[in-house]
C-alpha cells in the first residue's frame, strides 16, 4: 500500500518529525470542499489593488473614429446590361428574389465604411498623391518615352502551365514559334511532330483570346482604308508583309523549369535508378504589328544617321621622310 502525498507536504512532514513535539495530522487526508463561494467566477472587484486606469484619449479618439456597421444588408455589385460577360446561356437564369427579401431595405455601399480597407493609410496616400504632383510640375507634363510606348502600344505576357516535358525538347519549339504572326506560329504547332506541340498550340490559342478579351488587341479598329501594306525588316533580318497593323506575333518566347517526381528504373542485377519526370513551362510574349513596325523605323533612322567611315583622317600629311626608315 502507497501513500500518495505531495512533495511539498513529504518535506514539510520529515521536518515535523525531528522536532521534539511532532504531530501526526499530516497524516489525515485533505478533502477539498467546494462551496458556493468557491464556484463563483472570479471579478476584478475581488482585487484589492486593482485601482481606476486613466482613460487614453488616443483610444477614445480611435474608437469614436472607427465606422460602424451597417445596420441594413449593403448592397451587392454586378454586371452591366453592356457587359460581354453576361451571358444567360452559359451563366443560367438570375436567382429569384423571395418574397421576404423582396420588402428588405438595401443600405447603398458606404465609402466611409469602405474606406478601412481600400484607403487604410490616409496621410499615407496624400502625401504620395503630393510626391506624384510635385514630380509631374518637373518634367513639366513630358512623359518619358517608356510611358509613352506604354499608352501608344499593348503588350501580353502569358505564362503556360507546367508541361509534361524538358527544357531540351520545349526550346526547340519555343524557337520556331518567336518572331511568327500567332495564326502562323498555330499552323506550325498543328504540323509539329513535335508531342508536346499539341500544348503550345493549345497555350497559344489561349493566349490570343486573352489578348483580345484583356487587351482589346488584334480587333483591327480604325485601319481600313488608313494603312498603306509594307514590307519591313525585323531584328533577326527577315523580311514581313505587314497587311494589318494589329496582327497579333510573338515578340518573344521562352521556357522555365518546373517541378519534377521521381520513377524507379529497374535495370539489370537488381540495380534500380531513378528516373526524373521533368516539368516544364512557356512563356509568350505577345505584341501588335505595329510595334515592329515602329522598330524597323527606328533601325533605318539610326542607319541614316551612322556617319561615313574612312579609312584615314581627311588632313595633310606633313614632316614625311624622303627615304624609307630601314
Amino acid at each position: 500500500m502507497s501513500l500518495h502525498l505531495p512533495s511539498r507536504r513529504v518535506v514539510r512532514s520529515a521536518a515535523a518529525l525531528t522536532s521534539p513535539q511532532a504531530s501526526l495530522s499530516f497524516l489525515t487526508p485533505v478533502i477539498q470542499r467546494r462551496t458556493a463561494f468557491s464556484l463563483r467566477p472570479w471579478t476584478k472587484n475581488d482585487d484589492v489593488t486593482t485601482k481606476a486606469k486613466p482613460s487614453n484619449p488616443l483610444t477614445e479618439e480611435y474608437l469614436r473614429k472607427k465606422p460602424k456597421a451597417p445596420v441594413g444588408a449593403q448592397k451587392r455589385g454586378d454586371l452591366s446590361s453592356s457587359s460581354i460577360f453576361e451571358d444567360e446561356e452559359i451563366v443560367g437564369p438570375k436567382p429569384e428574389v423571395s418574397q421576404g427579401q423582396e420588402g428588405q431595405k438595401q443600405e447603398p455601399r458606404n465609402p466611409h465604411t469602405m474606406a478601412a480597407a481600400l484607403d487604410p493609410d490616409p496621410q499615407a496616400r496624400q502625401r504620395w498623391e503630393r510626391k506624384m504632383v510635385i514630380r509631374d510640375i518637373h518634367k513639366r507634363g513630358r512623359l518619358t518615352k517608356t510611358q509613352q510606348l506604354k499608352r501608344e502600344e499593348r503588350v501580353l505576357l502569358s505564362k503556360s502551365h507546367d508541361f509534361q516535358t524538358s527544357v531540351k525538347k520545349l526550346v526547340p519549339l519555343a524557337k520556331q514559334i518567336a518572331g511568327k504572326t500567332v495564326e502562323e506560329a498555330i499552323v506550325q504547332m498543328r504540323f509539329s511532330k513535335k508531342k508536346v506541340a499539341k500544348d503550345v498550340k493549345e497555350h497559344l490559342e489561349h493566349a490570343r483570346n486573352e489578348a483580345i478579351i484583356r487587351r482589346g488587341m488584334g480587333l483591327g479598329q480604325g485601319v481600313k482604308g488608313a494603312f498603306q501594306p509594307r514590307q519591313i525588316l525585323t531584328k533577326d533580318g527577315k523580311r514581313v508583309q505587314v497587311e494589318n497593323p494589329t496582327t497579333l506575333y510573338v515578340d518573344e518566347a521562352w521556357c522555365g523549369k518546373g517541378l519534377f517526381g521521381k520513377t524507379p528504373d529497374h535495370r539489370a542485377r537488381g540495380q534500380i535508378y531513378l528516373m526524373k519526370n521533368r516539368t516544364t513551362s512557356l512563356s509568350v510574349v505577345l505584341k501588335e504589328e505595329k510595334t515592329r513596325i515602329r522598330l524597323h523605323e527606328e533601325r533605318e533612322k539610326k542607319e541614316q544617321n551612322r556617319r561615313v567611315w574612312v579609312q584615314l583622317p581627311n588632313r595633310p600629311i606633313t614632316a614625311q621622310r624622303q627615304y624609307y626608315s630601314w
